[in-house]
């Protein structure tokens, strides 16, 4: 029996529950500044192992940054794994409590790696970013509505809010420029990125927030990073299709966009892909495939510190 220590928290909007194994407490704290606090000092205390979080749209990101700063070896975890590994082990029922507790057994049990968190200028850019996709959200909303909305006030009210949203989206484009122009690391990056064909802004932007393994992992580990990787699904003697699943979700969003831009404006990835339908891919199994060369590509760039090259080199 391991004698380390390890430690749960469940993060919601008013509270932090926390499990602590193998000493089996149990504790819920108000999820505030003094909340954060006694956390530390307890974990402080305890000196454990691992503290384990899941990710909870960046409810998690204070109390994560709290125990970082502390020098505490913190993860934070996708809650689906944690969800699959708590139906393995036969833990249905799903409260606060028992999740803090299936939180420090998922650390004891599966190990996470401890990643450092973003600095501060990460997260503020990432924030920005997110910003940006809710506006464009909303904007694309408020434009629908605008096309089946009456003459009157609504109309006009719509049409008002059309361009608050356009402008706001404006701003916060400009503040991720300026972001980008004052770090000379996040400049000669992004310079890198956009220098591909049907490489834009957003994911460039996107990548420098949400990808900074770019560059530094294999071909095969940023693929399954991002979950443009195909899995078997074999048993037995029955082979079945290869899937994608998984991965950084908003990466891959930015990533299917660019890549449909380059399948008719970058003439490497635009080849490619033609000579999968040729061979009778499926469009959306070749647009996916393509994904996957795009990103080995831009991953072999910040690795080389190259810019584009349609070399067939540059996919290494």
């Amino acid at each position: 029996m391991s004698t380390e220590t390890f430690v749960g928290i469940d993060v919601s909007k008013a509270s932090l529950d926390v499990g602590v194994l193998p000493l089996g407490e149990l504790a819920q704290l108000p999820n505030d500044a003094k909340g954060i606090n006694r956390v530390v000092s307890r974990m402080k205390k305890l000196k454990p192992a691992l503290v384990v979080l899941e990710a909870t749209g960046g409810l998690e990101v204070p109390v994560a940054a709290a125990l970082a700063r502390a020098g505490l070896p913190v993860t934070v975890v996708n809650p689906r794994q944690v969800r699959d590994f708590a139906r393995a082990i036969g833990r249905l029922a799903k409260t606060d409590k028992i999740d803090a507790h299936v939180l420090a057994l998922f650390g004891e049990r599966v190990r996470p790696e401890v990643r450092p968190l973003p600095d501060e200028t990460t997260q503020a850019f990432d924030a920005l970013l997110k910003r940006r996709t809710q506006l464009v959200a909303m904007l694309t909303r408020e434009k629908n509505r605008l096309h089946i909305a009456a003459k009157g006030e609504v109309r006009a009210g719509i049409a008002r809010h059309v361009k608050w949203l356009e402008r706001e989206i404006d701003e916060v484009e400009k503040n991720l420029r300026e972001s980008v122009r004052s770090s000379p690391v996040w400049k000669a990056k992004d310079d890198l990125l956009r220098s591909v064909p049907g490489v834009g802004r957003v994911l460039s932007h996107t990548l420098l927030a949400g990808l900074p393994e770019l560059g530094r992992l294999s071909r095969k580990q940023i693929a399954s990073l991002v979950g443009v990787a195909p899995h078997a699904a074999d048993s037995g003697t029955i082979r079945g299709k290869r899937v994608v699943w998984g991965g950084r979700r908003h990466i891959r969003q930015a990533l299917y966009m660019s890549t449909l831009c380059a399948t008719r404006f970058n003439t490497t990835i635009r080849a490619f892909y033609r000579r999968l339908l040729g061979a009778g891919k499926p469009p959306k199994v070749a647009l996916t495939a393509c994904m996957r060369k795009l990103l080995i590509a831009l991953n072999a760039m910040l690795r080389d510190e190259k810019p584009w090259s349609p070399d067939a080199a540059q996919f290494a």
